[in-house]
């Protein structure tokens, strides 16, 4: 039996037990650990919370290993819901999960199992790591449909050389089936979706808790008025659903989308035909940049990326503007590259690192 001592971070959920069982059959001295990163009484989320918690721990009973419960919710609150309204505030899409996975998951919890006398923690993500030329590799997950590199992309070599993903040879219908043979109650849950560790719940009422709203007029390019909107951060740009247009005179009867935002005028412009002209962009700067390797490529650099989960690789070149600064030049023109949300790099299978998009060549992203 290993004598590295391993915790999981257990949700409730599927894929985190499966991850807790493979580790344990492989000789691991195996504990579980739920989080608990939001608390809020008043709120729906509450009793999915208590309800995830119970799963975690009859998983832990299930397999006979020790359970942890801990309150990270002060640490969540500071250094990643603030963030997220602040984003908001700026007009940007933030991705919650990329700044949970950097500050909680891996920052908080590992400290914090490190502290207990554990040598690694493992979660259950869909990614890989190998460790070769002296360095340690984040590799997208086997499953491609479900590959979480993406989110992942802030990890240095000191959280990959703690950090154990279990599931990252095996596709979603597999481990499915592994937990449904070990008999574990959570075999066909749900996968949990929403905003990290607060979940599904109406976005609309949730935000508008914590960022008063500004309703505004909704604008053609043209400038034409068709309606108000309810305040441009309950917006994305290329979003189709929950504008409120109905049927309009002289209307082509497509479609609505939203092509662009202009925060100083509170103004949100939509368009009928898509993709719209205003939403497709070629490059794209990027800051906040950060390097798996720990050292940034020689510039220029060859390599692809994506500026959303699951969308396929996109060949592009990287020249350096400032140390912490790149331009983004794509082979192909891309759709909706929206400031505030993540730009990831690849070399085939391997994640490089990445960064926050600040700006593009897009029309609708610079009215």
């Amino acid at each position: 039996m290993s004598r590295l001592k391993i915790v999981v971070g257990l949700s409730g959920g599927v894929d985190s037990s499966v991850a807790a069982l493979r580790l344990q059959q492989q000789g691991y001295p195996v504990s579980g650990l739920f989080m608990k990163n939001w608390i809020d009484f008043a709120d729906e989320s509450e009793c999915t919370a208590i309800q995830d918690s119970q799963d975690a721990q009859a998983i832990t009973h299930l397999l006979g290993i020790p359970f942890y419960e801990a309150n990270f919710s002060t640490e969540y609150w500071n250094q990643v819901f603030e963030h997220f309204l602040d984003e908001y505030r700026r007009g940007h899409t933030p991705n919650p999960d990329i700044l949970c996975n950097r500050e909680i998951k891996f920052k908080v919890f590992l400290n914090y199992a490190l502290a207990l006398g554990y040598d690694l923690i493992a979660t259950g993500h869909y990614a890989r790591i190998e460790h070769s030329k002296e360095r340690y590799h984040l590799l997208k997950g086997q499953d491609k449909n479900k590959d979480q590199s993406y989110f992942l992309y802030t990890l240095n070599q000191k959280q990959l050389s703690h950090t154990l993903f279990p599931l990252g040879d095996l596709k979603k219908p597999e481990v499915r089936h592994i937990a449904a043979t070990a008999q574990f109650p959570n075999y066909n849950k749900k996968d949990s979706t929403g905003i990290c560790f607060i979940g599904e719940r109406r976005f609309k009422e949730f935000l508008s808790r914590y960022l008063p709203a500004q309703p505004g007029d909704i604008l053609t390019p043209e400038g034409e008025f068709i309606g108000k909107h309810d305040g441009l951060m309950y917006y994305t740009l290329g979003q189709r659903q929950g504008l409120g247009i109905g049927g309009r005179k002289n209307s082509s009867g497509n479609p609505w989308f939203v092509v662009g935002k202009n925060l100083m005028q509170n103004a949100l412009y939509v368009a009928e035909d898509n993709p719209h002209y205003w939403l497709r962009s070629q490059t794209l700067q990027a800051n906040q940049l950060h390097w798996i390797a720990g050292k940034s490529p020689a510039f220029p650099y060859r390599c692809a990326a994506k500026i959303r989960y699951r969308q396929a690789d996109q060949a592009c070149t990287l020249t350096e503007i400032t140390h912490d600064s790149i331009q983004v030049t794509f082979d192909l023109t891309q759709y909706a590259a929206t400031p505030g949300q993540a730009i990831v790099f690849y070399q085939n299978d391997e994640c490089l690192g990445g960064g926050t998009i600040i700006t593009t060549n897009a029309l609708g992203l610079l009215l």
